[in-house]
C-alpha cells in the first residue's frame, strides 16, 4: 500500500496532483527547482484549498490537515525514501527523461513506481531511461486536477503487471479517481479525441472563419460544451496544446495533428493562455 509520494516540478498539474494526494491522507514531498518555484507551487495550492472551503467542498480543518501532509525540497535526493514518485515537468521529452534517470538513481525502495504525468509522450521511451522500466507507468490526471474524476492509467510493454494493479489500487481506493486503462500510444485516449478538435476550431479562427468567441458560443450553446474549444486551449495552455500536437503528429503524421501557424505564433510570442493572462481571450 504506498503511503508516500513524492512529485517533480509543482506548476499547475503537479500542484494540483500535490493537493489531491495530500487530500486524501498520504504523505506528500514534491520537489521543485528553486525558491520561487516552492512559494508559486505553494500559492497554487491554498488558493485551490481555499476555493474548496468557499465552495463547501472541504472544511478548513480538511485544509489545514492538507497543508500539514506537505513539503517542499530542492533536491530530488530527498524522494528516495518515497514509495510513488509522480513526474509532473514541462512537456518536453529530455526534461523528462533527465527527471527519470535522476529518480531512477536516488529512490531506495526497489519497487518504487515512477509514474509520469505525460499528456502525450511514450512511457515506454521514459522508462527505458530507467534500470527499474517494470515498475514504470502513465498516470495522467486532468486539470483541473481537485475537480475531475478521470485519470489515465498507462502501462507501457515493459510495465509489470503488479506496478499497474498498485497504480490503479491507489487511484481509485485512496484517491477516489475514475481510472480508464488505455494505450501507451501518443495522446493516449482522450487527447488523441480531443486534439483535433481544438486544433481544428483553432484553424477556423486562423482562417478568418469565425472568432473565437463565436466558436466557443456556438459549441457551449449549440452542443452543450461547458467550455468551448478556445477556453480549454488557453486553460489547458498554448504552449502544451503545441507539445501535445507535435507529438500526435510525430506519431501518426496526419495532418489534423499538425500545430496550426496561428498557435505556433502566439506561443513563440508568449501568449500561454491563461497561465502568461493573455492567450485566445484577456485573463
Amino acid at each position: 500500500m504506498v503511503e508516500t509520494v513524492g512529485i517533480v516540478g509543482c506548476g499547475i498539474m503537479g500542484a494540483g496532483i500535490a493537493e489531491l494526494t495530500a487530500r486524501s491522507g498520504l504523505d506528500v514531498r514534491v520537489a521543485v527547482g528553486s525558491e520561487e518555484s516552492r512559494l508559486r507551487g505553494l500559492n497554487r495550492i491554498v488558493a485551490s484549498l481555499d476555493r474548496g472551503v468557499a465552495r463547501g467542498r472541504i472544511t478548513d480543518a480538511d485544509r489545514s490537515a492538507a497543508l500539514g501532509r506537505i513539503s517542499f525540497t530542492t533536491d530530488m535526493g530527498q524522494l528516495a525514501d518515497r514509495q510513488l514518485v509522480i513526474e509532473s515537468v514541462r512537456e518536453d521529452e529530455e526534461t523528462k527523461l533527465e527527471v527519470f534517470r535522476t529518480l531512477d538513481k536516488v529512490l531506495e525502495d526497489d519497487g518504487a513506481i515512477i509514474a509520469t504525468n505525460t499528456s502525450s509522450l511514450s512511457v515506454a521511451r521514459l522508462a527505458a531511461a530507467t534500470n527499474r522500466p517494470r515498475h514504470v507507468v502513465g498516470i495522467h490526471f486532468f486539470n483541473p486536477v481537485p475537480v475531475l474524476p478521470l485519470v489515465e492509467l498507462v502501462p507501457s510493454v515493459l510495465t509489470a503487471p503488479e506496478t499497474v494493479a498498485r497504480a490503479n489500487a491507489l487511484l481509485t481506493d485512496t484517491l477516489g479517481r475514475t481510472v480508464i486503462q488505455v494505450p501507451d500510444r501518443a495522446g493516449f485516449l482522450i487527447n488523441a479525441l480531443l486534439f483535433p478538435y481544438l486544433l481544428s476550431a483553432i484553424r477556423m479562427v486562423d482562417s478568418g472563419l469565425a472568432t473565437a468567441e463565436v466558436i466557443d458560443r456556438g459549441m457551449e450553446s449549440g452542443c452543450s460544451h461547458p467550455m468551448g474549444p478556445l477556453k480549454l486551449a488557453d486553460l489547458i495552455g498554448l504552449d502544451t496544446t503545441v507539445s501535445i500536437a507535435q507529438a500526435l503528429y510525430e506519431e501518426t503524421k496526419q495532418p489534423l495533428h499538425a500545430p496550426p501557424p496561428l498557435l505556433l505564433r502566439m506561443v513563440e510570442s508568449g501568449l500561454l493562455g491563461r497561465k502568461s493572462g493573455r492567450g485566445f481571450y484577456t485573463y
